[in-house]
């Protein structure tokens, strides 16, 4: 199983994106679901992950109050929608998911199932 993101590219300071997350056949409503991110140089990074049973959402806490995570079980799609985009946003952002992630997790250990990034670039 591998998901699959997509949404990114170069945006100025101050922009928005929305990262998208599916799989096929494999449903997503049933596990959380986690979006990283990986700058040059840097360890990979929880941003942002939603649960499965309620919900529940965790943010990072240099992208609160700007980035927002979201379902659409009907389209199995887990959003990410990015906003006052920052030059320190720049990253390769990957989305994550796994039957195993403990409620909360918002760590990278805990997800086994990747996809395979997407590039958002914050630039003037």
């Amino acid at each position: 199983v591998q998901l699959q993101a997509s949404g990114g590219g170069l945006v100025q300071p101050g922009g928005s994106l929305r990262l998208s997350c599916t799989t096929s056949p494999f449903s997503l409503n049933y596990w959380a679901v986690g979006w990283f991110r990986q700058a040059p140089g840097k360890e990979r990074e929880g941003v942002s992950c939603i649960s499965a049973s309620d919900g529940s959402t965790y943010y990072a806490d240099s992208v609160k109050g700007r980035f927002t995570i979201s379902r659409d079980n009907a389209k199995n799609t887990v959003y990410l929608q990015m906003n006052n985009l920052e030059p320190e946003d720049t990253a390769v952002y990957y989305c994550a998911s796994g039957p195993a992630v403990g409620y909360g997790s918002c760590v990278v250990r805990d997800y086994d199932t990747w996809g395979q990034g997407t590039q958002v670039t914050v630039s003037s």
